[in-house]
């Protein structure tokens, strides 16, 4: 089902390459200490999220993404479940989950430089722009980041 889902232009767009995209999901669904979701309505799979540590990509990540950090992917992949306001519900669910179960010091976000909606939807959910990095595999993306909250 991910894999379909993967494959429509319009989650391409959202994520980028179909092929680092998966390799991605792979990462996530295989790593025993990511958080990986399928979002629904109802019982009804409509799309997909995952965190996980950002150390987990090794030294290919960009300067300033703090130690500590985790990076968070999701899309809705249903056409019919779009607008309907789940992708920034299910950000900040699994934002708020990351932070309450793990140490994690910030969450992260990329997403291609071809994509503004997502980087305006990434800035409604609190995240601020940090840079313009190079993925080796994805090409150019916006690094967007949330810190932790302080309580």
């Amino acid at each position: 089902m991910i894999r379909r889902w993967l494959r429509q232009p319009e989650v391409e767009r959202w994520l980028g390459s179909i092929a680092a995209s998966e390799a991605e999901v792979i990462a996530a669904l295989t790593n025993p200490g990511a958080i990986a979701r399928i979002i629904e309505i109802g019982a009804r799979p409509v799309g997909y999220a995952h965190a996980i540590d950002a150390a987990t990509w090794g030294p290919d990540l960009p300067d300033g993404v703090p130690a500590g950090s985790w990076d968070l992917d999701l899309f809705i992949a249903e056409r019919d479940a779009r607008g309907l306001g789940l992708g920034p519900k299910a950000l900040d669910a699994l934002r708020d989950e990351v932070f309450s179960t793990t140490l994690a010091t910030a969450v992260t976000v990329f997403a291609p430089i071809t994509n503004e909606k997502a980087v305006r939807a990434y800035e409604r959910a609190g995240f601020i722009w940090q840079r313009i990095w190079h993925d080796p595999a994805g090409g150019p993306m916006w690094l967007l980041m949330s810190e932790r909250p302080v309580h």
